[in-house]
């Protein structure tokens, strides 16, 4: 059976529509499974048949009819004949008439659905256009019939559209339509109003000769005009309508603008406007008349006004000053969407352009003195900023063009106003979005005045002498000199200008005002390196004499070789390439004479003394170079690679470059998917909260640190964050060998003692370099990812049949923190193999039935490639608060493609700040068990409520900083059974532990063999373990659990006890870096734990009551 053939064997069901139109949509045709059954050719019958059943559900009737007017002409093409369009229009009558209640909206989808495909598809008749219109007419001849008011207005919008797609259409029964305007009171008047309008704008643009107020035709049944149903006539034009018919018709339309609203208002203005031009009407009628929708905030109303202002800019003479003046309130309105104060800004940069072009502008000055006041607020938005900005160049360059510059403001006066708005460019990152609204100002105030056409009349010399260019050089000069951020975004800005034929010259003369006027500023410290990009554009310009540059590197490089440290080396290195770089600059844009005697002094020195051995040789071979090899041979040695011309030889081998490839940011923005950098011990807590007050240094909360050549002691200021350590004036320091009389006890004594050595060996964070913490992860490579974005690059080989994995190579990963963690270290990673993607969680067939320890799983995983590579992130704390390192990645692909990128953050909580207390160098390792435990015992009473050692300070490692101690107490109640203590304890906690009393515990603990080297004590304080141990046989040993309660008003305590037994305590001591700690006393019972907690840092127990319940609870 053919196509043709094919008859429907059943009508298509609801689910049969919604699968056939979702392949149109896919695919623009019908899939298999209904071609096999029916024909394309009876898919619009089956459509009207679908339409006309009122058992159809309604939603599917509004999705066929959407479906006929999108697919129109793929449809209606396939379906040849007229038989089919007169089923449609049958359809649509069936539809219109049928009795339905008008609130499902069937009739005015169906009414908007067939209109388009009328419009869309040729293949209609003049009948079929005559058959559809009449039945509008038909639904719109019931003025005032407020039960299908809403399929009116439709029914309007559909015979309009008619109209502008056969013009001249309804011109017949234009007299009809003016009295269906008249008579209709209902919201329905405004799409009558728009359908008379169209059709009088169609009369009048086509120059019919027809009556517009009166007509012998009749309305129903309709005919269209005798010229468009006979085509070989052709279009009928005369002089047009009646003069009069056409005035009073614009008399009566222009009478009904409040029944519009403003979408309309733009429609029929569109309309007035020519119709108005026609006439040869005066335009101070349409004035009076639509001048006061400027003030409204409709931004569509007062689009109207600006219309018809530039379509008659004579009869707004005088009105200027009041539309600037409205738009300028507009812009600074802040209670309207920020779109609209938008807008209001490009309309006012569009009328001056039109003015610019037309050469209205010198007339309108007005409008240039206006424009001028358009300054940006302080708290504008930014984009709101760069539109102001912008109009204030241009109104101040077109002015000063005008009237000399006499009557307005000095450029440089009002470039430093509208910097002033975005003043905060001078401190935020070279990327921000203000600096480069900041920038862009400046080019254009700089720029604007002189154009890059070639008939323009301006020169760049002019330019260069003008008052503007001086105060932009000293500006430039400034903010170089006292904000080194702003470096990078300068030398964009310079180069910019050099690279423009026409402003080369002004980029030229920047660089030399900045050699002249800030070179001498510049200070030699390690400050100017911050410099060394504006140094190379300095060296590669020629015209630029180079002993003042040559002159600053060489007592910079002083300054290298006079520093040492332990931190200095690779940064050494860094800074010496550096400047070896400039040299070569020089040496491949300068002539040798002009450079030898300073630039052979500076290498001799580099050569000679600098401390890194392969800057010395590099700087040795520069130096042989400048004293051996002529300037022109030098110059085309130094060139770069990929300037060099190819060599003349024959051999292939030396005309065939290698790639090379650059970064492609399409394929590295989303690296985190297949390269991985994991924690090897994951967190207990997933923090994702940080706890960060301004200063935690100072006051009665933490450690205050005083600095002095002898140890002080007094009361601290509050200072900036900044500064941690602070030093005391003059009189009031107490110097350590006049110390102050006291009267303590022997156990303060003791106390204090031990304190004191113990904190001698802390290292002083100012002076030396910090405690590190360590993290240590994972880095892997998945490598089905990998190849999916990667692969394409690959060179192939003949090693391409072979099931390799991908590799990264010099992978470099930089880590970065707004944590208080110093400076991280890189980690580099010369070779990273790519792994199959590996569930740890899904073991393979082969090891199914092993039984493999859980300790051996990552040992196993890393024999069989699935371990990764090792890195390590070192923290240096300045507080023990948890955080996030944000790391990214620069790796070499193996087709050599740079890899750039971000990583996921690495988290760091607050057990990654627990350390082991340091020890003293001299202490016996006998005797360690002992020393941590008195040492908790000293930390617990001084971080307690007693004030025998609030004044008491401690010097650190070094003795010229001290500490003062002032500790917070807490606690905390787990309702867990003693033997989930013990465990967690053993598996998280154990090298902290410092001591453990009572009994029962000890010999818990002892029988573990996890926890040692700690001591042990079976009696408890006060000899309450001893009575405890000789009941425990007969099961009474039931002291109670008491949780105390201290009030706010007295030192009354509460004591709630708690029925449980208890076994005995348990001591840790956690050293928090870089000088707190946090001390933990467990009240182990049977049922519930009681933990007492002391800290000289009291923001960590923001952290800490999460992590004793994720330990213990979870």
């Amino acid at each position: 059976m053919t196509t043709t053939e094919k008859t429907p064997a059943r009508p298509l069901s609801v689910h049969d529509w919604d699968v056939l139109i979702e392949d149109f949509q896919d695919s623009g045709a019908p899939r298999d499974w209904f071609t096999a059954v029916f024909s394309i050719e009876s898919l619009v019958d089956l459509a009207l048949s679908s339409l006309l059943k009122k058992d159809f559900p309604l939603p599917s009737k509004l999705s066929i009819l959407v479906f006929l007017d999108e697919f129109s002409e793929i449809l209606f093409d396939k379906c040849g004949g007229s038989e089919s369009f007169d089923r449609f229009i049958d359809a649509l009558r069936a539809i219109v008439q049928s009795p339905t209640d008008g609130s499902n909206g069937l009739k005015e989808q169906a009414l908007i659905s067939f209109t388009s495909v009328l419009v869309a598809v040729d293949a209609f008749s003049v009948r079929h256009v005559e058959a559809v219109v009449d039945l509008l007419l038909a639904l719109v001849n019931r003025p005032n019939h407020g039960f299908d008011r809403q399929a009116r207005a439709v029914a309007c919008e559909c015979l309009r559209q008619l109209e502008r797609a056969f013009p001249g259409l309804l011109s017949d029964v234009a007299g009809h339509l003016w009295s269906l305007c008249q008579a209709e009171r209902t919201h329905a008047v405004q799409a009558y109003l728009l359908l008379f309008t169209t059709v009088v704008y169609n009369v009048v643009k086509q120059k019919l000769k027809v009556s517009l107020l009166s007509t012998s035709v009749p309305l129903v049944p309709f005919n269209a005009p005798h010229w468009m149903r006979d085509q070989s006539e052709g279009l009928s034009q005369g002089l047009g309508p009646d003069q009069k018919e056409l005035r009073r018709t614009l008399a009566f339309m222009l009478e009904s603008p409040y029944l519009f609203t403003s979408c309309a208002m733009m429609e029929f203005m569109g309309m007035v406007v020519p119709l108005a031009s026609a006439l040869e009407l005066q335009a101070s009628m349409l004035k009076v008349q639509f001048l006061g929708m400027i003030y409204s905030f409709d931004p569509m109303l007062c689009h109207v006004v600006l219309l018809m202002y530039t379509q008659f800019p004579d009869a707004f003479e005088g009105q200027e000053k009041d539309i600037m003046r409205r738009l300028m309130l507009l812009s600074k309105e802040t209670q309207i969407y920020l779109v609209y104060r938008l807008l209001a800004l490009h309309w006012l940069m569009g009328l001056l352009n039109k003015l610019r072009l037309s050469g209205e502008l010198g007339k309108r000055m007005s409008v240039l003195e206006m424009g001028q006041k358009f300054h940006p607020g302080v708290f504008d938005p930014l984009a709101l900023k760069a539109l102001k900005l912008d109009l204030m160049v241009q109104c101040s360059v077109s002015s000063n063009a005008l009237s000399g510059g006499d009557k307005n403001k000095p450029a440089g006066e009002l470039l430093q106003e509208c910097l002033v708005s975005v003043s905060d460019f001078k401190w935020l990152p070279p990327w921000s979005s203000e600096t480069w609204v900041a920038f862009r100002t400046l080019h254009k105030f700089l720029i604007c005045a002189s154009t890059h056409s070639d008939s323009d009349p301006s020169t760049t010399r002019s330019l260069m002498e003008s008052s503007l260019f001086q105060n932009l050089q000293g500006l430039l000069v400034d903010m170089t000199s006292k904000f080194q951020i702003l470096v990078p975004v300068i030398v964009s800005f310079i180069e910019r200008l050099i690279n423009c034929q026409k402003h080369q010259w002004l980029g030229e003369r920047f660089l030399q005002t900045i050699d002249e006027k800030l070179l001498p500023k510049l200070e030699k410290s390690c400050l100017l390196t911050a410099y060394f990009p504006l140094f190379h554009r300095i060296a590669e310009n020629d015209t630029i004499p180079p002993s003042r540059l040559i002159e600053l590197l060489t007592k910079f490089v002083l300054t290298l070789v006079d520093k040492r440290g332990f931190d200095v080396g690779l940064r050494l290195w860094d800074q010496g390439t550096e400047v070896l770089g400039i040299c070569r600059t020089l040496l491949s844009h300068h002539k040798s004479s002009r450079l030898f005697l300073g630039l052979s002094r500076l290498l001799s020195l580099m050569c000679l003394y600098f401390p890194d051995l392969d800057v010395r040789d590099n700087a040795r071979i520069y130096l042989r170079m400048l004293v051996c090899i002529p300037g022109r041979r030098l110059k085309n040695i130094l060139k770069p690679a990929d300037t060099v011309s190819p060599s003349t030889h024959s051999s292939a081998f030396f005309t065939v470059q290698s790639p090379r490839f650059r970064h492609d940011p399409n394929k590295s923005w989303n690296l985190a998917s297949y390269i991985h950098l994991e924690r090897v011990t994951p967190l207990l807590v997933k923090q994702s909260w940080s706890l960060s007050l301004p200063s935690l240094g100072v006051g009665n909360d933490g450690y205050s640190i005083i600095e002095s050549n002898k140890i002080q002691v007094d009361e601290v200021e509050p200072a900036d964050s900044s500064q941690e350590l602070q030093l005391l004036p003059e009189s009031r320091r107490i110097e350590s060998g006049k110390p102050t009389l006291r009267v303590m006890d022997a156990k303060i004594a003791e106390i204090l003692e031990r304190l004191r050595r113990y904190f001698s060996v802390i290292p002083d964070l100012r002076h030396m370099p910090g405690i590190k913490v360590r993290i240590t992860c994972t880095l892997r490579l998945d490598a089905e990812p990998y190849n999916s974005i990667w692969g394409s690059q690959t060179q192939s080989t003949e090693l391409d049949k072979v099931d390799s994995p991908p590799a990264l190579f010099a992978t470099v990963l930089k880590f970065s923190s707004s944590a208080p963690y110093g400076s991280i270290p890189s980690c580099r990673i010369p070779f990273l193999l790519g792994e199959p993607h590996w569930d740890k969680n899904v073991h393979n067939d082969e090891g199914s039935l092993d039984i493999v320890l859980l300790g051996n799983t990552p040992k196993e995983g890393e024999k069989d490639g699935l371990g990764g590579a090792p890195v390590a992130v070192e923290l240096e704390p300045r507080e023990p608060t948890p955080g996030l390192v944000e790391v990214s990645m620069e790796a070499n692909a193996e087709s050599g493609q740079m890899i750039q990128g971000k990583l996921e953050s690495v988290p760091v909580g607050i057990e990654d700040m627990f350390l082991i207390a340091l020890l003293p160098p001299d202490e016996p390792e006998d005797t360690i068990p002992s020393y941590y435990s008195d040492l908790f015992n000293a930390l617990w009473e001084v971080c307690g409520s007693s004030s025998s050692t609030a004044h008491e300070t401690f010097a650190l490692k070094g003795g010229k900083t001290a500490a003062a101690i002032s500790g917070t107490r807490s606690v905390k109640l787990l309702e867990v059974p003693a033997e989930t203590v013990i465990q967690a304890s053993e598996f998280h906690l154990a090298p902290f532990v410092v001591a453990i009393t009572g009994e029962q515990l000890v010999n818990i603990v002892k029988e573990g063999g996890i926890i040692e080297n700690i001591v042990w004590q079976e009696e408890e304080e006060g000899g309450q373990a001893t009575a405890s141990s000789s009941k425990g046989a007969t099961g009474s040993n039931r002291d109670p659990l008491r949780l105390t309660y201290i009030g706010y008003g007295d030192d009354q305590e509460v004591l709630m006890t708690r029925s449980r037994g208890k076994l005995g305590k348990i001591k840790m001591l956690m050293f928090l870096p870089p000088r707190y700690h946090l001390l933990f006393e467990m009240e182990v019972g049977e049922g519930s734990t009681l933990v007492h907690i002391r800290t000289d840092y009291w923001p960590c127990l923001a952290y800490v009551d999460d992590y004793l319940e994720a330990l213990f609870l979870l």
